[in-house]
């Protein structure tokens, strides 16, 4: 990932949908690792225990939620970028 320089202040200055991207890769792992939420065997969903059925859905929520953070990334890049082309170097 970069960074965009302040000009008047010479710290690093993040736009938020980093802060985003962080919360959608890491939700996931955090609804998985706690096992005690999903750990018994109702509500059955066309016959399977509620401990399957959770985390397959999970491996789909993952794929979107990996997909929206690459998204949000991507366009703040790509938004940088521009303002770099735009402004003639980096800032």
């Amino acid at each position: 990932m970069s960074t965009t320089r302040h000009r008047s202040r010479d710290r690093t200055v993040r736009s938020p949908a980093y802060s985003v991207a962080g919360i959608l890769l890491a939700a996931p792992f955090v609804a998985l690792l706690w096992v005690s939420s999903y750990a018994r065997d109702t509500p059955r969903l066309f016959g399977f225990p509620f401990f399957y059925w959770y985390q397959f859905l999970w491996v789909l929520i993952s794929a979107v939620s990996t997909y929206l953070a690459y998204r949000l990334v991507r366009g703040v890049e790509r938004t940088r970028a521009r303002l770099e082309h735009r402004e003639g170097g980096p800032r």
